[in-house]
């Protein structure tokens, strides 16, 4: 719900009414064509007749803010490797490892510490040389495309992944 400052109106009550409004309470001020102010809430825009609507694309612009805030959770390499470790028994060895097995289609359908998986196709390879570099890193992004690829080798999903990374606690990636 939209707050409204009518003209007219002094310096210090426009003042007022954004630091009420604006710092306080988090609402965006915009300023009509008449000069009249409002003050608007998150999910609300300045619309073209200069009057507050509510923004149809609010749902989308919050759910794409939340995916971008998500990619960009980091933890150490340390961190990564330590939780993997924990959860499945392996460290980064036997992960490149695994891959390469995955790669060349000799994998046995179930391997101790690991679920189910399936031979990779040349579609969804994982390229061994990049991979050994990414595990070099030192900070690992939730939004790398190899966390996702080697997290479904592992048999994590990817809300797993999302509430590790999160939290940095790796009983995230044992429990379903």
């Amino acid at each position: 719900m939209s707050y409204k400052l009518e003209q007219p109106y002094t310096e210090q009550q426009k003042a007022d009414f954004i630091v009420y409004h604006n710092h306080q309470s988090g609402r965006a001020i915009e300023e009509a064509s008449n000069g009249d102010l409002y003050a608007l809430d998150a999910n609300e825009m300045m619309g073209t007749a200069g009057k507050p609507v509510i923004n149809p694309n609010y749902e989308e612009e919050q759910a794409a803010l939340e995916a971008e805030r998500i990619a960009m959770l980091n933890l150490t390499a340390a961190d990564v490797e330590r939780a993997i470790y924990k959860a499945k028994g392996i460290d980064f060895e036997d992960i490149v490892k695994k891959v390469e097995e995955l790669n060349s289609g000799t994998v046995e359908q179930e391997l101790t510490n690991f679920s189910t998986v399936q031979p990779l196709n040349s579609s969804t390879a994982i390229d061994t040389k990049a991979l050994k570099i990414e595990l070099k890193a030192n900070n690992f992004y939730r939004g790398n495309p190899y966390i996702d690829a080697v997290g479904t080798i592992l048999g994590f999903t990817k809300q797993q992944l999302d509430e590790f990374f999160e939290t940095n606690d790796y009983t995230k990636l044992v429990t379903e």
